[in-house]
């Protein structure tokens, strides 16, 4: 089964974070996510509201951090560290918003060789295809996938 992480954060997000994970649900993929809220919770939302199949990958101890959408929580108790988890978990990456933590999430996953996509408005990142819809950053990221 595909596996698609969904990195970001930022409320003004949530909307278009929910559209990627619904489209993604549609296509038969898994929501990776951090597990938390914002981007990480409309993800898992949208993915749910199409029947699909959510992971969160924790920064903390308790399984009880998971926001209600996700169907399987990973504890790591590592904090920030998590983010490798996340996208090492996915087959590709689409970014909604963010900030530093999203940006090292990126540098992550094109290190591991994953592919990513950054949803418009979204960080600068030299190198990386960007996509101006949700319907397009799915596209591009199952497209991407090797």
């Amino acid at each position: 089964m595909t596996q698609i992480s969904v990195i970001g954060s930022g409320v003004e997000h949530k909307t278009r974070a929910e559209e990627v994970g619904r489209l993604l649900a549609e296509h038969g993929a898994t929501v990776v996510c951090g597990g938390l809220g914002e981007v990480m919770a409309a993800a898992a939302r949208g993915a749910k509201s199409a029947g699909g199949t959510t992971i969160g990958i924790l920064p903390g101890e308790s399984r009880a951090e998971a926001n209600e959408w996700i169907d399987h929580a990973v504890v790591t108790g590592i904090g920030h560290a998590r983010n490798l988890a996340v996208v090492a978990s996915g087959d590709a990456v689409i970014a909604v918003g963010g900030r530093w933590g999203t940006l090292a999430e990126i540098g992550f996953a094109r290190a591991l060789g994953r592919y990513v996509v950054i949803l418009e408005p979204g960080l600068e990142v030299e190198g990386v295809p960007r996509a101006g819809t949700p319907e397009e950053a799915v596209k591009l990221a199952l497209a991407g996938i090797k």
